[in-house]
């Protein structure tokens, strides 16, 4: 990532800040920008080379409430990485600045989430793993990667009813029972289980019948706030960009306003020249996204007015644009396909409250549980899958979860959990 730094030059006249994910690069890197702050700038690749001795999240066989002790004395070994984390959660990128001398290296960290205060670990622990290719990009984006589980799934006897949504959870007694579709279909069933929005889940299709003081303060939102939305315009453009970094955050020459009040300072653009199926060769998809905490202006003006959403969306998106080309050059008349997806987008595709693209924001303890459980109190025979149960969320979080109700379903009935790999 290429992070272009508002006030200060480095020693060698630049402007732009690299975060390499290769350790051993960005630690060379750093040192040769700021000699003067070798010794908090070792410290900290140290601590990332540390996380890499350990596997985060361990992969458990069982369910953690239901391992016997045996089982649980083979995390011992995890105790002096815990130790490590408590410490490491408190820091944040303001406070590893304030330790640093190189007025260039200061100012770049503190801009690391776009000039926020955030955990120090939200970007030390996937650089870790980046840097030993524990993570990656799924060539196809999100729907070749969907499209394996949907085969994988299918071959194994599962059914899909796409396009029918569910209106209901039935509740006889204390037991999930079934589901009511939105055309009226009842479908009974032994185990239900919601991988769907946990508001709509709960104060919907449970008509919010199996609620706690935890979950009404999570709903009036006391406890966490609700991840981000995205406004996203994508732009298919009939150039490469080769030799371009994939992602930019760059500084803006004056405010940005959003029609629904946000306001943005800096602007991060992305460049998916590594993925050739996306584009036909020579040319690329480049999108541009922003966050916003106020997904419910653009669903409830879709809602009331369609013509006026189209014409801020529109607007919105012509301003981001201006800016493009004022940045990367040659991009206006290039451009062959738009896309504009709003929060109003990602409610409708998903049913994610207030747009979320994620679940809840991470609180002041990064490793804190999520208070969503994936069970409900009171209601047997129904389970909760999916990014709602860990503030950060995201897909890795949404796998987990639902690993972990197959094998709290396995256990309850006696069955085997095991992984077989097709």
């Amino acid at each position: 990532m290429d992070i272009e730094v508002k006030d200060s030059i480095d020693r060698h006249g630049n402007k732009i800040f690299h975060l390499y994910t290769n350790l051993d690069r960005l630690s060379a890197y750093m040192i040769d920008l700021a000699p003067e702050d070798e010794v908090p700038i070792k410290k900290l690749i140290h601590s990332m080379r540390k996380m890499q001795n350990y596997e985060i999240p361990p992969l458990i066989q069982s369910v953690p409430e239901l391992l016997t002790l045996r089982q649980k004395s083979k995390f011992i070994k995890h105790i002096p990485l815990l130790f490590f984390l408590a410490k490491w959660k408190s820091q944040t990128n303001f406070s590893f600045a304030r330790k640093l001398n190189n007025q260039f290296l200061k100012e770049a960290f503190q801009l690391l989430f776009d000039g926020d205060e955030k955990p120090l670990l939200v970007i030390t622990l996937p650089l870790a793993f980046n840097d030993k290719m524990g993570v990656g990009y799924p060539i196809g984006g999100s729907l070749a990667f969907v499209r394996k589980i949907e085969d994988r799934y299918l071959s194994l006897g599962g059914k899909i009813r796409y396009n029918t949504s569910v209106d209901e959870v039935v509740a006889e007694n204390g037991h999930a029972t079934g589901v009511i579709l939105s055309n009226g279909t009842k479908w009974p069933s032994e185990i239900t289980v919601s991988t769907a929005d946990w508001y709509y889940t709960l104060f919907t299709a449970l008509k919010g019948r199996y609620t706690s003081k935890t979950i009404l303060a999570l709903k009036e939102k006391r406890n966490l706030e609700v991840f981000y939305s995205v406004f996203l315009l994508s732009l298919g453009i009939s150039r490469s960009f080769y030799g371009v970094h994939h992602m930019q955050r760059f500084q803006l020459h004056k405010e940005l306003l959003s029609p629904d009040g946000t306001k943005y300072l800096r602007m991060q653009v992305h460049c998916y020249n590594y993925d050739p199926t996306l584009a036909p060769k020579g040319k690329c998809v480049v999108t541009v996204a922003f966050y916003s905490q106020n997904g419910d202006y653009w669903i409830d003006l879709r809602k009331s007015d369609r013509d006026e959403y189209i014409k801020q969306k529109t607007v919105f998106a012509e301003e981001i644009i201006t800016i493009l080309e004022e940045k990367l050059g040659r991009v206006r008349d290039a451009i062959e396909e738009i896309d504009i997806a709003t929060p109003a987008t990602y409610h409708r595709y998903t049913n994610n409250w207030q747009g979320s693209t994620q679940g809840w924001l991470p609180g002041k303890n990064l490793l804190a549980r999520s208070p969503v459980s994936n069970v409900i109190p009171g209601l047997q025979d129904f389970y909760l899958a999916g990014h709602w149960t860990q503030p950060g969320g995201g897909l890795p979080v949404a796998i987990k979860s639902a690993r972990t109700v197959a094998q709290m379903i396995c256990h309850k009935y006696k069955k085997p959990f095991s992984i077989k790999i097709p």
